[in-house]
């Protein structure tokens, strides 16, 4: 059972005032306190210089006073803990780390017992201050588990490898050009990028077989038969990030039907991708 006690200042100045100058999330719903989606796990992991996992041994909530911005239903917890294995991170961290994390409340107001039990966290280092962190959102921390160690392991691999898929930021180009049979042709969605890199997807119409589609995120165009995974990071790129429509400056095809059907595509696409259900808004 955690309980409110009155931090020294002097030891947590800098994590207070990290906490309470930390951007929110830019939809700022209420939390949900369903399962925690991939979506979300991949959005802490690229948001976070650091991700760890870390085994809670002191647990206390802060006063409210202290504790500005805490959402409805939430409190404010000062952590510390042993550092267990950092999965990645640009440089280690030491034995110990203390934190502050936002935490459900339950109804008579008291938080989680997590001492003696490991969580991920996903986290930035506190300058000039080695054994103190700040989360990337004021609740990035997750309970720890072997299947969600895996999994985590499997995300951030692939978010760093060499080919890792680029962030889209958007539609640039949807041509439809048909095929020489009836029914045939070709949607091509030319998206455009953080970093510049190519990526694209391809429609693939034959006649008496259903739409296949594909995706390419190199400058070789996209084949219609090898759509991403769920829950991979691929899929994720596209999933939460494509518009729900062509933006007015992107380049579509020029005649009435083909325009349609290249629309008509891309809206199966997205269809094909989502929904991107998220829980940590």
């Amino acid at each position: 059972m955690s309980k409110t006690v009155r931090l020294p200042l002097c030891s947590l100045l800098a994590l207070l005032l990290a906490a309470q100058s930390m951007p929110l999330p830019a939809q700022t719903t209420r939390l949900s306190r369903g399962e925690v989606t991939f979506a979300d796990v991949a959005a802490l992991s690229e948001r976070a210089g650091l991700v760890a996992r870390v085994e809670v041994k002191r647990l206390a909530q802060v006063e409210q006073a202290r504790a500005a911005g805490v959402r409805p239903g939430f409190g404010r917890f000062y952590i510390e803990g042993k550092t267990g294995a950092l999965l990645i991170g640009k440089a280690p961290l030491g034995e110990n780390v203390k934190y502050l994390v936002d935490l459900p409340l339950d109804a008579y107001g008291e938080g989680p017992d997590l001492k003696r039990q490991d969580v991920f966290v996903f986290a930035r280092r506190v300058p000039a201050r080695p054994d103190e962190l700040q989360l990337v959102t004021p609740t990035a921390q997750l309970p720890w588990s072997l299947e969600g160690a895996t999994r985590l392991r499997t995300l951030l691999r692939s978010m760093v490898s060499q080919d890792a898929p680029p962030k889209i930021t958007g539609v640039s180009e949807l041509m439809h050009v048909p095929g020489n049979l009836a029914g045939q042709g070709r949607t091509q969605i030319f998206l455009s990028t953080e970093d510049g890199s190519a990526a694209s997807i391809a429609v693939t119409h034959e006649p008496g077989a259903p739409l296949s589609w594909g995706v390419s995120f190199s400058e070789v165009a996209a084949r219609g038969r090898n759509s991403p995974e769920r829950n991979t990071l691929a899929w994720y790129r596209l999933a939460c990030f494509l518009p729900d429509a062509p933006p007015p400056g992107a380049n579509l095809s020029k005649t009435d039907h083909a325009r349609t059907l290249a629309l008509d595509d891309y809206r199966f696409v997205l269809n094909e991708l989502r929904p991107c259900s998220r829980t940590l808004q």
